[in-house]
């Protein structure tokens, strides 16, 4: 028998506007699915039943009072939830961390009032590591986030809450950000679409403190249409956004209605860095080059936008984001010891050192997208190996530089795009042989979001995945 977590973002916002089902229902089972089975996986750290409920019950009289459902806000009713990375005012904003105990801003990021002008109710804030900086989530402030695929693994960072609350039936999507494949990386590890939007194509505002300019905000959700119904929230240019990407007239959800015609697509396997690939994630690539193909795509072999050597580049640019974060110098100590690996690192670059790396990574990533502007979109593994066990990474001693080191090769393609700017997205077309996830990522042309879904949606109807569900789905 169907259950309200089986519909998507765009089935429930439909449901609601038809009054068969309202935003209260939607919500109290979303909470109650949260209260009995986050325990397994570590989605939220803050809950936010009272001021969900109250939401819920505004949006239920807006329905009611509604001569036209059409003009409501096209999500409206829908629950979500916000990373713990960005700001809801008069909700505690911990960023993973002991440090930040006690901290309530008074201030929402654009992204959160965005998404609630489009109707949806935010349940909390999902856990995510400790400032972000990890490609998993383990923190001091709670239990780590697990895939509900196997909850003795992990699942992935640094929107790991986010990916495990989508995958485990409480949320149908929920807000990420992204800054090496922090959105990507958990989709793939959680079975779900990750879209990590081009540069400048989400406002970071009201106070963005990103002078990296990496980090951007996308969803995670179970299927393209709802990804690009979210897009479409939340992609409006804001008062002193930097940049301004121009959206399709019609929207990003109408490109998933379109027949994206014969594209030439790269492929590659091999990243700009020392890394085996899990030959379970080779055969997943191959089959989604053939599914390409098969599809009446051109493949073609391609190179990696990045050559090694800008490698050491992105990680100079990495420990200074991580230096640059505000930690009250008496709280410190309460760091994790990778966070103050990387502070330590960040520290000991000069404001000259950083400004060539920000220089260097801005060479390479014009000469490699020139050298793929011929192509439509790259196909490349999300991630190179399978779901990692919990401790993996701290493995086996905590030393935090074979820590980064490990997670440099468990993801060593994702954050190439985090440094060209371009939009990708991570899709969960396959499965090993123990069922655990496996994606893969197709990365766009700059701005290019609407080409990138319409592609992305032709896939999911060739290769369906939305009723594969973990065993935690039917609980």
């Amino acid at each position: 028998m169907a259950q309200l977590h089986d519909l998507t973002a765009l089935d429930a916002a439909a449901a609601v506007r038809r009054r068969e089902v309202s935003p209260t229902e939607l919500v109290e089972h979303a909470l109650d699915r949260i209260a009995r089975l986050d325990v397994q996986v570590g989605a939220f750290v803050t809950v936010t039943a009272e001021s969900a409920r109250a939401e819920a019950a505004a949006a239920e009289a807006r329905v009611l009072a509604a001569d036209d459902p059409a003009a409501l806000p096209p999500l409206l009713g829908v629950p979500t939830a916000i990373k713990d990375l960005n700001m809801v005012a008069g909700v505690p904003t911990k960023l993973g961390s002991t440090v930040f105990a006690g901290f309530v801003p008074d201030y929402d990021d654009n992204v959160v009032r965005l998404l609630r002008e489009a109707g949806t109710i935010s349940v909390g804030k999902t856990s995510t590591p400790e400032i972000g900086l990890p490609c998993y989530t383990e923190t001091d402030i709670g239990p780590p986030a697990r895939t509900p695929w196997d909850t003795s693994r992990l699942a992935g960072g640094s929107s790991g809450g986010a990916a495990a609350a989508v995958a485990s039936g409480f949320l149908p999507f929920a807000q990420g950000s992204d800054g090496g494949g922090s959105i990507r990386i958990p989709a793939s590890v959680c079975g779900l679409v990750g879209l990590k939007t081009s540069r400048g194509r989400v406002s970071r505002g009201p106070l963005d403190l990103d002078s990296t300019r990496l980090s951007v905000l996308g969803p995670l959700a179970r299927t393209v249409r709802d990804a690009a119904a979210f897009l479409d929230a939340v992609a409006i240019p804001q008062p002193g956004d930097p940049e301004r990407l121009p959206a399709p007239a019609d929207g990003f959800l109408a490109q998933c209605e379109r027949d994206p015609g014969r594209l030439r697509i790269g492929r590659y396997l091999d990243p700009p860095m020392d890394a085996e690939v899990d030959p379970e994630v080779r055969a997943a690539w191959s089959a989604a080059a053939e599914l390409l193909a098969g599809l009446g795509h051109e493949l073609e072999d391609s190179a990696p936008p990045i050559p090694p050597e800008a490698i050491p580049h992105f990680e100079t640019i990495w420990a200074v984001s991580a230096a640059c974060a505000p930690v009250d110098p008496a709280r410190e100590p309460g760091l994790r010891p990778l966070t103050r690996h990387l502070r330590e690192r960040g520290r000991a670059v000069s404001g000259v050192q950083f400004a060539d790396a920000l220089a260097m990574l801005n060479v390479f990533s014009r000469r490699g997208i020139a050298a793929s502007a011929h192509l439509n979109a790259v196909l490349t593994p999300t991630v190179a190996l399978l779901p990692r066990p919990i401790g993996w990474f701290q493995e086996p001693d905590g030393d935090p530089a074979e820590d980064f080191e490990r997670q440099k090769r468990f993801t060593p393609y994702t954050a190439i795009y985090n440094t060209t700017g371009q939009p990708a997205i991570s899709l969960p077309l396959y499965q090993s042989r123990e069922g655990l996830p496996i994606g893969v990522m197709l990365v766009g042309r700059p701005g290019g979001e609407a080409a990138l879904l319409t592609l992305a949606a032709q896939l999911e109807a060739a290769c369906p995945w939305r009723d594969r569900v973990p065993p935690i789905w039917h609980e």
